[in-house]
C-alpha cells in the first residue's frame, strides 16, 4: 500500500485530533466552530471549521474511511495544491447549501462533519475513474465508481426531500458534490467557464 500523500494525511490527523480535543473542552467549542444557521450563533470562519468537527466516533470513522479511500488517490493524481483547492471548494459549497436550506426550513441546529468535502471527492472519483470497481460497505455489492456516485447522489436527494429534518445534512452533501462538479468544469474550461485552466 503506497504511503498517504501529505494533505490527506494531514486532514486525517487534524480531524482525529479535533475530535479528541472536543471531548474535553466543553460545549463552547461546538458553539464557536460548528456551522450555525445565519442569524443564530453563526460566525464567518464556521464555513470551514465545521468540517473538522464530528458528532460521534462512528461519524468520524466513516468520513475518514472515505477520505482515505477516495482522497488519497485524487491527491496523487492532482498534487497537493489542486487537491486542497478542490477539497476546500467542496467544503465551502456544502456550507453554503446547508445555510440556505437551514434558512428556508428555519432550522436552529448546527452542522458538523467532513461529509460535504467527502461527497465532493466521491463525485470527482466517479468522474475521473468511472469504470473503477469499488466495494462499498453499504450495500456490499461491487459496482463501477460512476454507478456508485449516481446511486449515492440519488439517495441523498431523496432523503433530503422526504426527510429534511432527519438530523443529517443531506443538502450539504449534495452541495459538496455540486461544488466539486463546478470546480472540475472550471479546470476543464467547460461552460459556463472559459478556456482550460492549468
Amino acid at each position: 500500500m503506497p504511503p498517504l500523500p501529505p494533505i490527506t494525511q494531514a486532514l486525517l490527523l487534524i480531524n482525529v485530533a479535533v475530535f479528541c480535543l472536543a471531548q474535553f473542552v466543553g460545549p463552547w467549542f461546538l458553539q464557536l466552530f460548528a456551522l450555525w444557521p445565519l442569524g443564530g450563533n453563526f460566525l464567518p470562519w464556521q464555513v470551514g471549521t465545521y468540517s473538522f468537527l464530528h458528532g460521534s466516533i462512528g461519524h468520524l470513522f466513516f468520513n475518514m474511511l472515505g477520505l482515505w479511500m477516495f482522497g488519497a488517490e485524487l491527491e496523487r493524481l492532482w498534487g497537493t495544491r489542486r487537491y486542497l483547492q478542490f477539497y476546500g471548494a467542496s467544503v465551502l459549497a456544502a456550507a453554503v447549501a446547508q445555510l440556505l436550506v437551514a434558512a428556508l426550513l428555519g432550522s436552529p441546529y448546527p452542522t458538523v462533519g467532513a461529509s460535504g468535502g467527502l461527497f465532493g471527492l466521491l463525485l470527482a472519483f466517479g468522474m475521473l475513474f468511472p469504470n473503477r470497481i469499488i466495494m462499498p460497505l453499504f450495500p456490499p455489492i461491487p459496482m463501477k465508481a460512476r454507478n456508485f456516485v449516481i446511486l449515492f447522489g440519488a439517495i441523498e436527494l431523496a432523503l433530503g426531500v422526504y426527510s429534511p429534518a432527519g438530523g443529517v445534512a443531506h443538502f450539504a452533501h449534495l452541495g459538496g458534490m455540486v461544488g466539486g462538479f463546478v470546480m472540475i468544469r472550471y479546470w476543464r474550461g467547460q461552460p459556463p467557464f472559459g478556456r482550460r485552466r492549468r
